[in-house]
C-alpha cells in the first residue's frame, strides 16, 4: 500500500482538499478498512492465487459482467502502473532541474516501465528478492521524515480542517486518493502460501489498513505543517521532496527523493509481478486468450508485457488528475461489487452481512461523490469520459472474445475450503 501512490498524489490531494488532507486519507481508509473485512472473510473461505477473479465467479457466475469486471481489475491495474511510473519521472526529472523538464519527465516514465518489464521477464527472482530491501529502506526514510517533521517547528494553524472544503468536496478528494489502498488486494492472491492464515490474515488486511492510515495522516501533516499551499501548489508532483528540503534542507530533500524512486521502483515490479500472475489466472477461468496461460523463463510475462505497453500510453499522455481519477474509480467499482459478493457469500464465509453491506454503501458512495466532483469542475469534466472509456473497454473486450473464440468460462464455485 505504501507505494508510489503518495509520492504523486499528496500535492493534488492538498490542492483538492486542503487543510483537510488529513482527514481525507482517514476517510478513504475508512472505506478501506470495511472491504478489507470483505476480503479478510472470502480469503479465509476461498484461498487460492484467484484472489478477486475468484470471489466474483463464486458471487455473480461466469457471465459477461463478470467477465468485464475482471477486465477492469486488469485495467485498472495499467492505471496503476502509470500513477507510479509518472511519480517515478516527476521525482528524477526533479532533481535536473536545468534539463527541460517535460522531456526529462517523459523519458524516466518510459525508461522505468521498459527497463523494469524487462527485469520481470529476465530475473523475476531477482526483483522479488529485491523487494524486501526496496521496502524497508523506504519505510525508513519515510519514518524519518515523519520524525523530523515533527520535531521541527511546524505551523500547527494549516492543519485546522473547519472551513477548508464542502463536505462533497472532501469526501471527493478522499476517493481521488482511494488507489492509495488499494493494495491490500493483491493479499487474496497469495492466501495459498500464508502459514497459519487465521491468525496471520486478520493481521495482514486489517492491520495493515489500519498502519497505512496513520503513516499517509502523518506524512500529509508533516508536509502540511511545514509548507503553505501556495508552495504545495508550485511543487504538486513533488510535494514530498519539496517538504524534505524545508525540514532538513538539501539532505530531507535527497532522502525523499532516494525514497520516491525506491518507493515507484518497487511499486511498479510488485506491480508487473502481480499483473503478470492476475492475468494468467483471469486466462485459466477462459476470460483470456490461452497464450496468457504460458511461462517465459517459468514466469508468467505476458500479461506484463501487455500491461507495460498500455501503461506506457495512459502515463505519457494522459493528465495525471485524470489517471487518479481512472485508478480510484476502477478500484471503487471493483471493491463495489466484491463487498457485495461478501454479502452474498456470507452465509458460507460465517462473515457478518450488514458489515459487508455497510462497505458496498461506502464504496458506492463514494465513487458517486467522486465522479459529482469531477463533473462539476469544467476543466476536469473530460476525465468522466476516460474513464468511461476504459470501462466500455473492458465490457467490449469481454463480449468480443466471448464472441471470437466462444471459449467457455471456468468457476471455482464448486471448490471451498
Amino acid at each position: 500500500m505504501v507505494g508510489g501512490g503518495i509520492f504523486a498524489v499528496t500535492g493534488l490531494t492538498i490542492e483538492l482538499t486542503r487543510q483537510a488532507a488529513p482527514l481525507a486519507f482517514v476517510i478513504a481508509g475508512i472505506v478501506a478498512l470495511l472491504t478489507s473485512y470483505s476480503y479478510l472473510k472470502l480469503t479465509l473461505t476461498y484461498p487460492g492465487e484467484g484472489g478477486t477473479v475468484d470471489f466474483l465467479s463464486r458471487a455473480f457466475g461466469t457471465g459477461v459482467f463478470t467477465g468485464s469486471v475482471n477486465i477492469l481489475l486488469l485495467l485498472s491495474y495499467v492505471v496503476l502502473l502509470a500513477v507510479y511510473a509518472f511519480a517515478f519521472g516527476s521525482y528524477g526529472a526533479d532533481l535536473f532541474p536545468d534539463v527541460p523538464q517535460d522531456i526529462l519527465r517523459h523519458a524516466l516514465i518510459s525508461g522505468v516501465i521498459i527497463g523494469l518489464v524487462a527485469l520481470n521477464v529476465l530475473a523475476a527472482k531477482l526483483v522479488i528478492k529485491s523487494e524486501n530491501i526496496f521496502n524497508i529502506i523506504k519505510l525508513l526514510l519515510l519514518v524519518g521524515f515523519i520524525i523530523a517533521g515533527l520535531m521541527t517547528p511546524m505551523d500547527w494553524s494549516r492543519l485546522d480542517p473547519v472551513g477548508s472544503v464542502t463536505p462533497v468536496a472532501l469526501i471527493a478528494g478522499s476517493m481521488l486518493i482511494f488507489l492509495n489502498y488499494e493494495g491490500f488486494e493483491l493479499i487474496a492472491n497469495a492466501s495459498k502460501d500464508v502459514a497459519n492464515p487465521r491468525r496471520s490474515l486478520p493481521i495482514a488486511y486489517i492491520g495493515g489498513v489500519l498502519i497505512v492510515i496513520v503513516l499517509y495522516v502523518l506524512i500529509t501533516a508533516v508536509v502540511l505543517g511545514h509548507m503553505t499551499l501556495a508552495q504545495i501548489d508550485a511543487h504538486k508532483a513533488t510535494a514530498l521532496s519539496a517538504a524534505g528540503r524545508e525540514i532538513l534542507g538539501i539532505t530531507g530533500y535527497l532522502a525523499i527523493v532516494v525514497a520516491a524512486l525506491m518507493a515507484t521502483s518497487s511499486a511498479i515490479n510488485a506491480t508487473f509481478y502481480s499483473t503478470g500472475r492476475l492475468a494468467y489466472v483471469i486466462a485459466k477461468t477462459g476470460e483470456l486468450p490461452k497464450e496468457l496461460e504460458r511461462s517465459i523463463r517459468n514466469e508468467h510475462s505476458e500479461g506484463a508485457i501487455i500491461c507495460a505497453a498500455l501503461a506506457l500510453v495512459v502515463a505519457n499522455f494522459v493528465p495525471l488528475a485524470a489517471i487518479a481519477t481512472m485508478g480510484s474509480a476502477g478500484f471503487l467499482i471493483l471493491f463495489l461489487f466484491v463487498n457485495i459478493a461478501g454479502v452474498r457469500l456470507a452465509a458460507e464465509t460465517g462473515a457478518q452481512a450488514w458489515i459487508s453491506g455497510l462497505a458496498a454503501v461506502s464504496t458506492g458512495g463514494a465513487l458517486i461523490a467522486l465522479c459529482w466532483k469531477v463533473a462539476e469542475n469544467p476543466a476536469t469534466r473530460n476525465h468522466l469520459w476516460i474513464l468511461a472509456g476504459m470501462i466500455v473497454a473492458a465490457v467490449l473486450i469481454e463480449m468480443a472474445y466471448r464472441a471470437a473464440t466462444g471459449r467457455k468460462i471456468f468457476s471455482n464455485r464448486s471448490r471451498k475450503v
